[in-house]
């Protein structure tokens, strides 16, 4: 096994985790607004601020009436699209 095919397989790994710890902070907000967590608490509020600068392209991305209905779509896009983007380029950098 060749030194480049290793490193390959590392840094893909490492940006699977990635992909996959940024779509969990997406995920762990969306429950912790359906859950209606205290916006006082200081984890909550790190969450919040991560999920959004994460989400930041697509937070306000759908006008639906309901406000749980655009938290979920918006922040749930991103998730989506990190983990499905995060692990494809992992895929491509381990081969």
């Amino acid at each position: 096994m060749s030194t480049r095919y290793r490193s390959g397989a590392g840094a893909g790994r490492i940006v699977a985790v990635v992909a996959d710890i940024m779509a969990l902070i997406l995920g762990l907000w969306i429950l912790m607004y359906l859950l209606d967590a205290n916006p006082g608490n200081s984890f909550v509020q790190f969450v919040h601020d991560a999920a959004r600068w994460l989400a930041g392209w697509s937070h306000d991305l759908f006008t639906f009436d309901e406000e749980w209905a655009r938290v979920v779509c918006g922040y749930g896009l991103a998730a989506l699209v990190y983990l499905f983007v995060g692990h494809a380029i992992a895929n491509r950098t381990r081969h």
